[in-house]
């Protein structure tokens, strides 16, 4: 495949695994503990869709503007599942517009590649679709086919400048892990290594 489709896929993908981890909320669940220090399952929720709509807007307009208010702020309120999937089912339409992935992004005072920009929010979302998984109670790692291609990307847009805030210094493995493992690791996270990596591909 080509560059560009790549990216796209690699963000489909990652919608894919967080909505099929998030399939499984309940509503009790959402007052749980996240492996995200200080946020439940329903602020985790939230952070990703406006996570997803500044994407849509990166990719859509160039730009992240600041101050925009959220539509839910004039709409009724719908369960964080389902803003979820109404807010990738909008990035995925957007993304799958010809020249998405082209150009140039500012955010703030960054300038980004396009393509750049929809690769990081693939990371954030698969990352954060563990996150999911390991609340409700999974262990479904990140599939190792998604996982495998974002691992080495990661390091060149999360650095030690640009990790602060964003996320936990990497956790140093003990064995060597699936793809999967590796990635949420590097994203600060401790994966939960239940099964040898060769016994856990996606």
């Amino acid at each position: 495949m080509g560059r560009l489709s790549r990216e796209r896929q690699l963000l489909d993908s990652a919608v894919s695994y967080a909505l099929t981890e998030a399939a499984v909320v309940t509503p009790q669940l959402l007052s749980s503990p996240t492996p995200c220090p200080g946020w439940d399952l329903e602020m985790l929720l939230n952070h990703v869709v406006d996570s997803i709509r500044v994407l849509h807007e990166a990719i859509t307009i160039g730009g992240v503007s600041a101050g925009a208010e959220p539509d839910d702020a004039v709409r009724p309120r719908l369960d964080p599942v389902a803003r979820l999937r109404r807010e990738t089912a909008r990035l995925l339409a957007a993304g799958a517009a010809p020249g998405s992935a082209e150009g140039t992004v500012y955010i703030g005072d960054r300038e980004l590649t396009a393509s750049a920009v929809t690769v990081a929010g693939a990371i954030e979302i698969a990352v954060h679709g563990w996150d999911i998984s390991v609340t409700c109670g999974g262990a479904r790692v990140i599939p190792s086919n998604l996982a495998a291609v974002l691992l080495p990307i990661a390091p060149l847009l999360i650095t030690a400048e640009t990790r602060s805030g964003l996320f936990a210094d990497p956790v140093r493995l003990a064995r060597p892990a699936c793809p999967g493992d590796e990635l949420v690791a590097f994203l600060g996270r401790q994966p939960r290594l239940l099964t040898p990596p060769e016994a856990r591909n996606a």
